[in-house]
């Protein structure tokens, strides 16, 4: 059963993601184009679940498709897309999740979308602080649920990616 508690931010996270992506580069090797640690353990100071999120943007997913059994002997499960058409999952750890690989190939929007919704957490303290005060009402009330738990966060998420987006695609090149 998996356990949706959020904890405070912890300063090792972001070295955590590096060792990662280490890993990830000797699995998937010239697989990977670029990868960013997003989610909400990539936002200084913003609580989380203790679960690194990777974004890996790909060559092509036939690529990405053709390491899975090297996934696999990494300690990754292939979920394909997931819910999310263009996308492969990868969950680490069983019920007792350590990291998320999310991989799209190169020039998928949902690339943007994930970029620019940590950035703008990142970048506003006061949207990072009011996520953080929706994720431990969610974690309180979907403990043991994370359909209940995403679910919860979804209209918060929605209207600050809309914002993210936005700024985003305002700022100069």
């Amino acid at each position: 059963m998996r356990d949706m508690t959020v904890v405070d931010y912890d300063p090792s996270w972001p070295a955590a993601y590096e060792v990662e992506i280490d890993r990830l580069r000797a699995v998937l090797g010239d697989v990977i184009v670029r990868a960013h640690h997003i989610g909400s353990t990539a936002v200084l100071g913003l609580a989380a679940k203790p679960v690194i999120d990777v974004l890996l943007e790909v060559r092509d997913l036939g690529s990405l498709d053709a390491r899975d059994e090297a996934m696999q002997e990494a300690g990754y499960e292939p979920r394909g897309e997931f819910g999310i058409p263009g996308r492969r999952y990868y969950p680490k750890g069983g019920d007792r999740r350590t990291h998320h690989v999310h991989a799209f190939a190169v020039g998928d929007p949902h690339i943007e979308e994930h970029l620019a919704f940590r950035d703008h957490l990142r970048e506003r303290p006061d949207a990072a602080a009011a996520y953080a005060r929706v994720k431990r009402e969610a974690a309180a009330k979907h403990r043991y649920d994370p359909e209940g738990y995403v679910r919860h966060k979804e209209a918060f998420v929605a209207r600050t990616l809309s914002d993210a987006l936005g700024r985003a695609r305002r700022r100069p090149l």
